[in-house]
């Protein structure tokens, strides 16, 4: 079977045959990529458990796939283009032959520090190619990375940390970020006094920052390269894999405090991001595709790294944001480098277009021919402006829809095949069975409905269990509706049979395209000192999707400082969490809407909050129904 659709009549063809013949089909995809031993069983599964397993029996490295398997016939074809954040410093370009040597290198590296197949290590680095590289390298010696977003604060690097009890660091002096420079290995020093299991930090050399280096546990990435190259830089074979050993560990936030470590593993993540990753955007020999995303989420792990190198493309790498030094910075980019296709977030779109068109005025965009988004669902007005003036109308989007938790792109149009329409995710991709349930878990048949979605048959690149709890991923994502997974999300799929996801249905907000947990928020903002308790909710954003809306009750010592206390709240959840989760709005309350048994209504909070006053429905169960006309008063006054 050829690895990509050619047609909307072939996609319907291929989704009908995936659906009637799942092993056959993900068998005859597997095909298309290099194991050392073929599988004894496609699938084995249940979702009650849930256990599931793909290519069990089967031998690899996902590295072969990315780096090797290019070498012969495209050694030279550019690997990694990589643009500094400052435009004035020069560009990067390594070739599959290049990055192959760097990453044996580092592999070296990693080895000569004691890491082991199985072993965490964990990376907390800025987007440079260094990123890349590190995270092959470990999968080369079957060492388990974890990747944490350079915007996290110690706090949460600690808990991380702890969680996979990861034995080595690897991180820079600093790194830059528009006009911000961020103290990575400082951070990284603060994280580390609670953390025992770690015993080496490798340090690369970014931003040239005074840093503090403890004998012993420290040491530089270019000394430990040297290293290697001292031993004459040895092959370094890639390590063989069973096709359900872990990869890698990725954290997400939930709808409690804890943060889950998302597991990946090799076989079935590889197929599946490099099976969408051909399909979704049509990818070409020579085409320049450039994704915007930071590697330390799951749309840089699957979308610039491992995606994309499955399938020897050529994979922007891009250290700074859109706005920097100019909002014009994403259609330079395009403009230098004669950018193919372009992936970015609804959030960046709407920030840009809210300039207005003169940054895009002079750049040459005519390289472009498709266009994604990611993150959450892009509305309208931003479709509309994504599509007329930066693709002239001529550039399909893919609006797709997925998560950290699925591996891979789910529900996407395939760019140039599948009609699209603006707001909607349209349809499944091969493999995938969506369903819509009501609140009782029976199955909404039929077209123009809406419910919960769920998936009812498992795909490749699904995550296997949370780290080191696997109770937890039971509970989370296989417990509410039986033999099913429960994405968390509504959804409405209209009278074509398309889908459109219409936001969280937990306790879980969506900003910027990043997960956030409500209860993680309340945590961190319940740490303060004068805090006695809060609610977070989301409201509508008009450039971030959605805002974090913070309701607060302090004890009695300061109301006279509000402002103060304001401060000091977003500065106790930036040292907690990180910048990403300081709320928008914190209004001060004398109480919460809650139930007699003590349950805070949040739809309330979320209405008022959303400034939807006029109809708050029965707060007669409440407790106290005097407090919700308090809270409405105080939000009135605030707008």
């Amino acid at each position: 079977m050829n690895l990509k659709i050619s047609s909307f009549e072939n996609y319907r063809e291929v989704y009908d045959y995936s659906v009637a013949e799942p092993e056959k089909f993900w068998a005859e995809i597997a095909d298309s990529f290099y194991w050392r031993k073929k599988w004894d069983i496609v699938l084995r599964w249940n979702f009650s458990d849930p256990d599931v397993k793909w290519f069990e029996g089967a031998k690899l490295n996902i590295t072969e796939n990315c780096l090797d398997r290019h070498l012969e016939k495209n050694g030279d074809t550019p690997a990694i283009i990589w643009e500094s954040n400052d435009p004035e410093e020069a560009h990067r370009v390594l070739t599959y032959t290049q990055l192959h040597d760097k990453v044996c290198q580092f592999a070296n590296v990693l080895k000569n520090n004691g890491v082991k197949k199985g072993d965490r290590v964990c990376l907390y680095l800025p987007m440079v190619p260094e990123l890349a590289i590190a995270v092959l390298a470990c999968a080369r010696i079957g060492a388990i990375h974890s990747v944490i977003f350079g915007g996290f604060s110690a706090q949460s690097i600690a808990d991380r940390i702890n969680d996979a009890q990861c034995s080595v660091v690897i991180t820079a002096d600093g790194g830059f970020r528009g006009v911000k420079d961020i103290p990575l290995k400082e951070v990284i020093d603060d994280a580390l006094v609670q953390c025992r299991s770690v015993n080496r930090v490798i340090v690369l050399t970014r931003s040239r920052t005074p840093v503090s280096m403890i004998k012993g546990r420290d040491v530089w990435w270019e000394d430990e390269i040297k290293k290697v190259e001292t031993q004459g830089n040895p092959e370094c074979p890639a390590e063989e894999m069973d096709a359900e050993d872990v990869l890698f560990v990725l954290y997400t936030s939930g709808s409690t405090g804890k943060p889950k470590g998302v597991v990946h593993t090799c076989g079935g993540y590889m197929v599946y991001t490099g099976y969408t990753f051909a399909n979704v955007f049509q990818y070409e020999p020579g085409e320049v595709y450039f994704c915007t995303a930071d590697i330390g989420w799951i749309t840089g792990h699957s979308y610039i790294v491992y995606g994309p190198l499955s399938q020897g493309a050529t994979t922007l790498m891009f250290e700074g944001v859109p706005t920097w030094p100019g909002p014009d910075r994403f259609w330079q980019i395009v403009d230098k480098f004669n950018v193919n296709i372009l992936y970015t977030a609804p959030t960046a779109i709407r920030s840009l277009m809210s300039f207005g068109d003169e940054p895009i005025q002079g750049k040459d965009l005519s390289s472009l021919k498709k266009l994604g988004s990611v993150g959450e669902p892009i509305n309208e007005e931003a479709w509309h402006w994504f599509h007329d003036k930066i693709g002239k109308g001529k550039c399909p989007i893919a609006d797709t829809w997925w998560q950290t938790e699925t591996g891979g792109l789910m529900i996407s149009p395939i760019a140039g095949i599948t009609p699209t329409k603006p707001g909607y995710a349209t349809l499944p991709l091969p493999g995938i069975q969506p369903c819509l349930v009501d609140e009782n878990g029976n199955e909404i048949e039929g077209n123009g409905v809406s419910g919960n979605l769920c998936v009812k048959f498992p795909w490749p690149g699904m995550l296997r269990t949370t780290y080191g709890d696997h109770e937890r991923c039971r509970q989370t994502y296989f417990s509410a509706y039986q033999d099913m997974y429960f994405t968390g999300d509504g959804c409405l799929r209209d009278e074509d049979g398309y889908y459109r996801i219409t936001g969280r249905v937990d306790d879980v907000l969506n900003v910027s395209g990043h997960r956030i947990g409500t209860a993680e928020v309340e945590n961190a903002i319940n740490m303060h000192a004068d805090v006695v308790e809060s609610a977070v909710v989301g409201y509508p954003h008009s450039i971030k999707g959605q805002g974090i809306y913070a309701y607060v009750i302090l004890g009695s010592s300061l109301h006279n400082e509000v402002d103060l206390v304001q401060k000091d709240i977003l500065k106790t959840v930036t040292r907690l969490i990180g910048a990403i989760a300081k709320p928008d709005k914190i209004q001060f309350v004398s109480g919460l809407p809650k139930t007699r048994s003590g349950k805070i209504m949040r739809r309330i909070l979320r209405k008022i909050a959303e400034g939807d006053t006029s109809n708050l429905g029965d707060t007669s169960t409440l407790l106290d129904p005097g407090v919700v006309e308090e809270i409405r008063e105080g939000a009135l006054s605030k707008i």
